[in-house]
C-alpha cells in the first residue's frame, strides 16, 4: 500500500495512542450528561429521544440529505471497488425510540453489488454523531449471501455507539457500535493536527481529524481513518490485518 499521506506526526501519534488513556465528554446538568456521554465498551446507555435530531451538522461529518461521497477502495492485490455513500431523505424510528437518518452505502465491483447497507445515524444535543445500527446485505453473483453484522439499537441487547464525537481530543476512546459477538467497533482520537491528500484534494493541518479504529472480534485488525472538517471521511488505511485503502474521489452536496 502506498504510504504517501500518512505523515511522521501521525505515525508518532499512533504509537502513543496504543497506550494512551481514554478521555470523556462532560456536561454540567444531569440530563445533558446522560445524553452526551460517550460510551467506551459494552455498557448500557439509556438515551432520551427528545435529545436527538436527524439534522446532522457535526463539522467532522455533516450529513445533509442529498450529499453523496464516492470512494475508491483498493486492496493489497490491486483489486478496486467503488463505494458510494448517500444521505437519503428517509428516516427510521429505531427500537430504542430514537429517529435516525438513513444513509445508504453501496459497494460495487465492475458494476456488480458486493455489499449494500442502510446505516442509521443521529446527533445528540452536544453534537456527537451516534450510530444506531445497520441493515446490511452481502452479494455474490447477484444474490444475497449474508446479512451478518446487521443490528438495531434496542434489539437483542444491541447498543448505540458514537461515530464522531462533538469535541474530539487526542486520547478520547469510544465505542462506535455494540452488538455482542456481531458488531463491536471501537475508535480513539489520535490527532487534530495532521494533513492528508486524496483524489478529491489536499486537506491541510488543522482541517484533519485522525482516528484509529479496531474491533475486539478481529484483534489483528487496525485501521487509520482521516476526517476533513466540513467534508467527512476522506481516507481509511488498513495498517494491520489487511492493507486496504479507501480514499475520497468526489463529494456532491
Amino acid at each position: 500500500m502506498k504510504r504517501d499521506v500518512l505523515t511522521a506526526a501521525a505515525a508518532g501519534f499512533v504509537a502513543a495512542a496504543l497506550t494512551a488513556g481514554a478521555g470523556s465528554v462532560g456536561a454540567s446538568s444531569t440530563a445533558r450528561a446522560a445524553t452526551c456521554i460517550v460510551p467506551r465498551g459494552g455498557e448500557r446507555v439509556d438515551l432520551v429521544p427528545s435529545q436527538f435530531t436527524t439534522r446532522i451538522d457535526n463539522p467532522w461529518w455533516p450529513m445533509r440529505p442529498g450529499s453523496r461521497w464516492v470512494y475508491r477502495e483498493t486492496d493489497a492485490g490491486g483489486a478496486r471497488q467503488k463505494v458510494v455513500v448517500t444521505v437519503t431523505p428517509r428516516t427510521k424510528r429505531i427500537a430504542n425510540g430514537i429517529t435516525a437518518r438513513v444513509v445508504h452505502d453501496a459497494v460495487t465491483e465492475d458494476g456488480a453489488p458486493v455489499e449494500l447497507t442502510d446505516d442509521y445515524y443521529t446527533q445528540d444535543r452536544c453534537g456527537n454523531i451516534w450510530y444506531l445500527g445497520e441493515n446490511t446485505k452481502e452479494y455474490e453473483n447477484g444474490k444475497v449471501t449474508s446479512t451478518s453484522g446487521s443490528f438495531e439499537a434496542g434489539v437483542n441487547g444491541a447498543q448505540a455507539g458514537v461515530i464522531v464525537p462533538a469535541k474530539p481530543t487526542p486520547g478520547l476512546e469510544f465505542r462506535q457500535e455494540y452488538y455482542r459477538g456481531e458488531a463491536e467497533d471501537r475508535a480513539q482520537v489520535i490527532s487534530l493536527t495532521d494533513q492528508v491528500e486524496v483524489p478529491d484534494g489536499h486537506f491541510g493541518r488543522g482541517r484533519v481529524l485522525l482516528t484509529r479504529e479496531w474491533n475486539p472480534l478481529e484483534p489483528k485488525s487496525l485501521e487509520l481513518k482521516f476526517y476533513a472538517r466540513g467534508v467527512g471521511p476522506v481516507l481509511a488505511i488498513g495498517v494491520s490485518g489487511g492493507t486496504d485503502r479507501e480514499e475520497l474521489v468526489s463529494l456532491k452536496r
